[in-house]
């Protein structure tokens, strides 16, 4: 199943994301449901908030980096009641999109490495490091459980340069490919 992205102005994008336990109701059908709609909505994450469910669970593809990054090729994670628990102090600047803000791309400064734990698709855990784009898309679905948005990290100034078409997003006036709610 193919699910409608929920758009920028929804509360479910605003709200905190609680932890599952490996008894979720049909967590493989959801996952493999949430892979589906990325690559339909031509994504590198989904955040189950995007899809209306506030939990603690989200999905990664960052095989589109692959002409450029080759061992990112198979990248392909699902990351359950994740915490990042370590930030590098270097940062980078990059354009972020997001599919629940379509039409809209901002530079933002993230760090370029991060360290975190999660439970992938069989609930085993891991602890790993990740950098690069792995770290970008990662930290950027992280926000989304976090109850935040990109625009969020932009200062203050930027982001009232784009109230307008903020605006515009939350009162239904976008367009885009993938079904939206």
């Amino acid at each position: 199943m193919i699910y409608p992205i929920v758009i920028y102005g929804s509360q479910t994008l605003r709200n905190k994301s609680v932890d599952i336990t490996p008894d979720y109701p049909e967590l493989k059908k959801l996952i493999d449901d949430m892979f589906l709609t990325l690559e339909e909505a031509t994504g590198l994450g989904l955040a189950a908030p995007q899809i209306g469910k506030n939990i603690r669970l989200f999905v990664v593809d960052c095989s589109p980096f692959a002409d450029e990054v080759p061992e990112l090729a198979d990248f392909r994670k699902v990351f359950i009641n994740a915490e990042i628990y370590e930030v590098s102090e270097q940062t980078d600047l990059f354009n972020e999109g997001c599919l629940s803000l379509p039409g809209l791309h901002e530079d933002v400064r993230r760090p370029v490495a991060i360290r975190m734990r999660y439970f992938d698709e069989n609930f085993v855990e891991h602890d790993e490091e990740f950098d690069g784009y792995p770290a970008r898309v990662i930290q950027h679905e992280y926000d989304h459980l976090e109850g935040k948005v990109f625009t969020d990290r932009l200062s203050p100034l930027r982001r009232n340069l784009l109230k307008g078409k903020m605006t515009k997003l939350a009162n239904g006036k976008y367009r885009c490919a993938y079904k939206t709610k």
